[in-house]
């Protein structure tokens, strides 16, 4: 897929992001106080995130097996707790091997 493709997941992302921010500040003129509340507008972009992300990573390879060992390579590496360059380094690494071998086997 070439850039064009991921530009409008990329402004999408970028401006849920933001507006889930902004929003509160200009509804509530007071502190919010309530754990819940707080808990929810605290986690909420990363939630957004990962929704709008995770589908995107196992349709972007030719075969979801290969986008799956991508994934689990990367969960490896960041339980392990690896900087970020070297998971996505390790995730592409793990698409690119899983790939030649769908290819070699026959897939």
């Amino acid at each position: 897929m070439s850039f064009d493709a991921f530009l409008p997941y990329l402004l999408t992302m970028a401006l849920v992001t933001y507006l889930i921010r902004a929003v509160p500040l200009v509804l509530f003129k007071k502190k919010i106080e309530n754990r819940f509340a707080l808990s929810f507008l605290h986690y909420m972009p990363y939630a957004v995130l990962s929704v709008m992300t995770v589908p995107a990573v196992f349709f972007a390879t030719d075969h979801v097996i290969s986008a799956a060992a991508g994934v689990a390579v990367a969960l490896v590496l960041a339980l392990m707790k690896r900087g970020l360059l070297l998971v996505a380094v390790g995730a592409s690494a793990g698409v690119f091997a899983a790939e030649l071998i769908i290819r070699a086997v026959g897939g």
